[in-house]
């Protein structure tokens, strides 16, 4: 079995769980207990509510002009990939319907039901997808304004629509928890795009520089960086020791910098996101 062939089977097998855990994530705890979670999702439980007509029918017919909108900005291969994500969402939606709400508990339906809406999102995101709806414009958006996370956009759009909700059920409860839904969608969505292992950026200030660099370097076989810099007070050129490690790393720069100079004046600050060698790719699609 040659690689490529490792790579398309496992791209399809992600294609196919995110609507799997999406469209569950929908009419097991989300729709039966009318919280809409925003996007094109929460519309839809919405409509449905209005109409009478299946939330994931209307999904379907939603997500059809933003994927011709889809097709316009990221081109037909991409867009094939989330018409199928589409359509099977829409179907998967459909038929777990019928099973009704796993649990009528609010709170625990949309702490269930927002978690598995975030997974299915961003596995969807990490196969060359989305869910489409919002999805797609947020991926738009994401081209334009890359300092922005993905999940901050998606808190925002879905915020208005959840609000919404409590005027259209007339129930400012079910729009709180649709609320809670949102935030914890947001928060899982961020975990599974970009992990949990939030790195540390350290400034080390200290009499012996070219000390602590090697031993980063081979303790810990961290990239360090020697900046220039001049002592306000004094006057002198000084090296500045930059690295960048994984958050569970940070403890054990801390305890080499003590063992080779005390009196080190050290900056620790957190880098949500970093791209190059043992981290990110630089030239991976950009969710």
């Amino acid at each position: 079995m040659n690689i490529a062939w490792k790579k398309s089977a496992g791209r399809f097998a992600l294609l196919t769980a995110a609507p799997l855990i999406y469209g569950a994530g929908i009419s097991l705890f989300l729709d039966p207990n009318h919280l809409a979670p925003g996007g094109m999702t929460g519309i839809s439980v919405i409509l449905s509510y209005l109409t009478g007509a299946g939330t994931g029918t209307i999904l379907f017919l939603l997500n059809l002009p933003i994927l011709i909108l889809g097709a316009w900005k990221f081109g037909l291969r991409f867009i094939m990939k989330t018409g199928y994500v589409v359509m099977l969402t829409s179907f998967v939606t459909e038929i777990l319907a019928d099973r009704g709400a796993v649990t009528e508990d609010p709170l625990l339906a949309g702490l269930a039901g927002g978690v598995l809406i975030a997974c299915g999102i961003g596995i969807a995101f990490r196969a060359g997808a989305t869910t489409g709806g919002m999805d797609i414009i947020i991926k738009i958006l994401r081209r334009r304004y890359r300092h922005l996370k993905t999940g901050f956009l998606f808190l925002c759009s879905d915020l208005v629509i959840a609000s919404l909700s409590g005027f259209i059920f007339r129930d400012l409860n079910v729009a709180l928890y649709a609320l809670i839904t949102v935030i914890i969608s947001g928060r899982t969505l961020n975990f599974v795009l970009y992990g949990g292992d939030e790195a540390r950026m350290f400034y080390i200030i200290t009499e012996r520089p070219r000390e602590i660099g090697e031993r980063l370097l081979k303790n810990l076989e961290a990239g360090v960086t020697y900046l220039q810099g001049k002592g306000g007070f004094t006057g002198k050129d000084k090296e500045i020791v930059f690295c960048a490690v994984h958050g569970p790393q940070g403890p054990q720069v801390e305890e080499i910098v003590k063992e080779e100079d005390p009196s080190a004046f050290m900056i620790v600050t957190s880098a949500s996101e970093i791209y190059g060698e043992g981290y990110k790719d630089l030239f991976a699609d950009v969710l």
